[in-house]
């Protein structure tokens, strides 16, 4: 079946557009607009705001988890220390093992929730490495399964999602609360 012509601004074309305009803020790094008063960095106002509103999945001592908001996939989390350092390297001893911990946690968690048969985890240290916020260190913990991959993200520069954020964080949650 030949896909209908689409006629609009400029040429003619077979292609399906599949819009996401609330991602343009991100993509010109205007990642929210934060009313004056509050702490502009995402990664330290998360821990104030209520768990639900914060998308908090977990809260330890020198760490939390949280779901991304732009995730690369279902249950993708962060891990983040609560103070606001940049480097791997500023991090005390205290706060390198819970991340480890939280990070074994999420895996365990997301595991059991959602299945998943592998994981990419890891940082990225500063703009020129990836970091979308390079002020705050924040580990992710990006579940994978066989076949999630697809034309959308290589072809459409969108990510498919299977399920919405509050929906994950209250699965993840409840199974984190667990023994």
């Amino acid at each position: 079946m030949t896909p209908p012509t689409r006629d609009g601004v400029g040429d003619p074309d077979v292609f399906a557009r599949l819009w996401t305009p609330h991602r343009m803020a991100y993509i010109r790094g205007e990642r929210s607009t934060v009313p004056d008063g509050q702490d502009p960095c995402p990664f330290c106002r998360a821990p104030t705001l209520p768990d639900g509103p914060g998308l908090m999945v977990a809260r330890g001592r020198q760490a939390y988890v949280v779901l991304n908001l732009y995730p690369y996939n279902a249950g993708h989390l962060l891990v983040c220390p609560y103070r606001h350092v940049a480097e791997y390297t500023d991090l005390g001893r205290a706060e390198v093992a819970e991340i480890g911990a939280l990070t074994q946690r999420a895996m365990t968690v997301v595991r059991q929730v959602a299945g998943a048969q592998g994981f990419n985890v890891g940082m990225n240290q500063g703009s020129v490495a990836g970091a979308g916020i390079a002020a705050h260190l924040h580990q992710h913990v990006v579940p994978r399964w066989g076949g999630d991959t697809n034309f959308m993200p290589i072809i459409g520069s969108t990510r498919v999602l299977p399920e919405l954020l509050d929906q994950t964080r209250v699965l993840l949650a409840d199974a984190w609360a667990q023994p």
